[in-house]
């Protein structure tokens, strides 16, 4: 019979590995990236070392996929500190927040992904706990209802958000320490890259590295997840071996250019440019017109178009930049190929 798997929310820092296929940093020096955020959080975690208290609450934010959760196990294991991981949408009920938080011995880390996503009474039981490390609660109903107070041990609360704007004012003034993650470079993908197909077993040549770095959007997730689908492409081609020839077709199979591009999104560039000159054209027909959620076009594929460089927005809907638009026709309608 199988053990049933350890839900996510109930994951400490003993068993976090064997959950995850990535390499895992056990020290600031071995994660890559983020340069100026690891020298501030070795700084708080050694003072709070110093004065054996728990690491002051801590909100990261910023796009989703640059290793808030690896960050948050890295900073468990530099504070020899057990962490429960959750996300918001987990915790429906006010019980399962105090299950969890009684469960924490002194120092321990409770990190909470998408604490945007909180229910209000949830988030309500989190000001006391992370203020006076106590909970209030209420047993029973009608005249028989009584309040207890329930202590907790002093703990650290870290929240990891894409949208800091939702979260409460309230809920955001009691985190000491408010930092944002940026996104990487080719550099410092590349080398993410290379310690994960070494973590994997996995020979790869720098360039191959350094060509899944550019396709990889400026995020660690993604390079990671990249590698995984030239890895099988690897093992059924060239035995195991990734190198840059292996890696260019990979990444075609794939669909994905060198900039890092995908069908998709080469796709939305294509008609923009075919039917309407470069635009502008509003969201809602580009959603039409590819049979695709104007939802996701907005908050998947936009905002790494603008980052980019290719889109923009205006007032008249979306436009393909005048300086980039001839380079763009050449792409799609001369003889460039994808790499």
């Amino acid at each position: 019979m199988k053990t049933p798997p350890i839900p996510l929310s109930m994951i400490s820092l003993d068993n976090y590995a064997e959950h995850n296929l990535d390499f895992n940093p056990e020290k600031f020096e071995e994660y890559r990236g983020q340069d100026e955020l690891k020298k501030k959080l070795a700084l708080y975690t050694h003072a709070a070392q110093l004065r054996n208290e728990p690491l002051d609450h801590l909100l990261f934010f910023g796009p989703p996929g640059l290793g808030k959760t690896t960050l948050c196990t890295l900073m468990a294991r530099v504070m020899n500190v057990d962490i429960k991981i959750c996300s918001g949408p987990m915790l429906e009920r006010t019980g399962d927040l105090v299950a969890l938080l009684s469960s924490l011995k002194k120092k321990d880390i409770i990190f909470i992904d998408e604490i945007h996503r909180i229910p209000t009474a949830v988030e309500e039981v989190l000001y006391t706990a992370m203020e006076n490390f106590r909970i209030d609660i209420i047993i029973g109903q009608g005249a028989g209802a009584q309040s207890v107070n329930l202590p907790l041990q002093p703990f650290t609360l870290i929240g990891a958000t894409t949208k800091t704007g939702l979260i409460s004012a309230p809920l955001r003034s009691r985190f000491g320490i408010l930092e944002r993650l940026d996104y990487y470079s080719h550099q410092e993908l590349q080398m993410i890259i290379e310690d994960n197909a070494h973590y994997l077993a996995t020979p790869i040549s720098s360039q191959s590295a350094l060509l899944i770095a550019q396709a990889a959007r400026g995020t660690p997730r993604i390079a990671k997840k990249l590698l995984r689908r030239v890895r099988d492409f690897a093992q059924v081609e060239n035995n195991n071996i990734i190198d840059e020839t292996i890696t260019v077709r990979a990444l075609q199979f794939l669909g994905i250019d060198q900039t890092g591009l995908s069908q998709l999104d080469n796709a939305l560039l294509k008609i923009m440019i075919e039917k309407f000159d470069g635009g502008p054209v509003g969201l809602e027909t580009l959603a039409s017109l590819l049979s695709e959620d104007s939802t996701t076009l907005e908050e998947v594929h936009e905002p790494y178009l603008i980052r980019m460089g290719y889109l923009e927005k205006s007032s008249r809907g979306r436009i393909i930049p005048y300086k980039i638009l001839p380079r763009l026709k050449k792409k799609f309608f001369g003889q460039e190929t994808l790499f």
